[in-house]
């Protein structure tokens, strides 16, 4: 039998209930790392890359706050963050030209949250065929382009909506 590796998802497996700060607190904070996902913030929202995409430019968008259930979520933040997927949606058409998009909200972990403690919203861009036998078979996904080259691209493409 042939193998296919993906090491990098190890790395996730092990750690993802582990994080000590919440990647969208750190996000939101005064002075996110340097080598930050982050792509926009307001005082009410973040919009990062996520670390562990489904596919090239998969962004994340959270409230400020650190909210674990969709229903604390107050009427300024649900908007918001439903403008910013918009503005995703937008600044990924012009970096990327996807064919499609996922919008959406993974809750709970049954529903595949990586991330329970604080709700997100997923957007996936999504290219004709980009769906193919890794995932199916190898639990694998190819991602055609380094997150630091996406990020450069969304950040320049985020200025210009």
């Amino acid at each position: 039998m042939d193998r296919l590796w993906a090491p990098w998802r190890l790395e996730y497996i092990e750690s993802a209930d582990d994080e000590e700060d919440c990647v969208f607190c750190v996000a939101a904070g005064e002075n996110p790392p340097a080598n930050s996902l982050l792509i926009h913030r307001t005082g009410t929202s973040t919009v990062m890359l996520n670390k562990y995409p489904y596919a090239p430019g998969h962004l994340l968008i959270a409230p400020a706050r650190h909210v674990g259930a969709f229903g604390e979520l107050d009427a300024t933040e649900a908007a918001e963050i439903h403008v910013l997927a918009a503005r995703g949606i937008d600044a990924l058409s012009k970096s990327s030209d996807p064919h499609g998009f996922n919008v959406g909200w993974n809750l709970g972990r049954p529903a595949g949250a990586g991330i329970v403690e604080h709700v997100h919203m997923h957007v996936v861009p999504r290219w004709s065929g980009d769906t193919n036998f890794m995932p199916v078979l190898a639990d694998v996904r190819v991602m055609p382009e380094h997150l630091a080259d996406t990020r450069a691209k969304l950040l320049a493409a985020w200025s210009d909506t």
